[in-house]
């Protein structure tokens, strides 16, 4: 095995996170098609399936590293939002929880000198910045809407649509 235990056990834990994350936005994703809001329903089906990527790169990385993933269990999902605001809301939070969670397994891999970790690591630090700030100009955009959710809609389709921010809108 080329990389440390300690970073092992982080990154088993980050896998945890990432499934767990998938599965929370395929429960926003459905809050927002109860509400027939179908481009932002969209949206967090891509993010779903986004974070699942994220796992598997972890799982990957592990194999490849000569270590074992642990395919975890994954706790209950909160299905229930008061809002599109409330859901988005508690989707940023749980981006910023990731963001902390790999500048943790960073400072880790660092710590134990693992420099095949800290390469591998780099690119999570900064998809996570574009995660959060995605999830927070979609929030600012909710919030500036005042209410008017089919507004909201018609951004996520030309901003966010499924090439993804910036360049969607080029």
């Amino acid at each position: 095995m080329i990389i440390k235990p300690k970073v092992v056990e982080a990154m088993n834990a980050q896998i945890q996170s990432e499934f767990t994350a998938s599965a929370q936005y395929v429960a926003i994703a459905v809050y927002f098609d109860e509400e027939t809001l179908p481009d932002l329903a969209a949206f967090f089906y891509r993010q779903a399936e986004e974070e699942r990527m994220h796992a598997m790169k972890f799982v990957h990385f592990l194999l490849e590293a000569g270590a074992k993933p642990i395919i975890p269990g994954l706790p209950e999902m909160r299905n229930e939002f008061a809002s599109a605001s409330d859901a988005v809301q508690f989707a940023l939070d749980q981006e910023i929880k990731v963001t902390n969670q790999i500048n943790n397994i960073l400072s880790i891999a660092e710590a134990e000198k693992d420099y095949a970790s800290i390469q591998f690591l780099q690119w999570f630090v900064t998809e996570q910045v574009e995660e959060v700030d995605s999830m927070t100009t979609l929030l600012n955009t909710i919030k500036h809407s005042g209410g008017a959710l089919l507004l909201v809609e018609d951004f996520v389709r030309r901003t966010m649509a499924a090439g993804g921010g910036e360049e969607a809108a080029e």
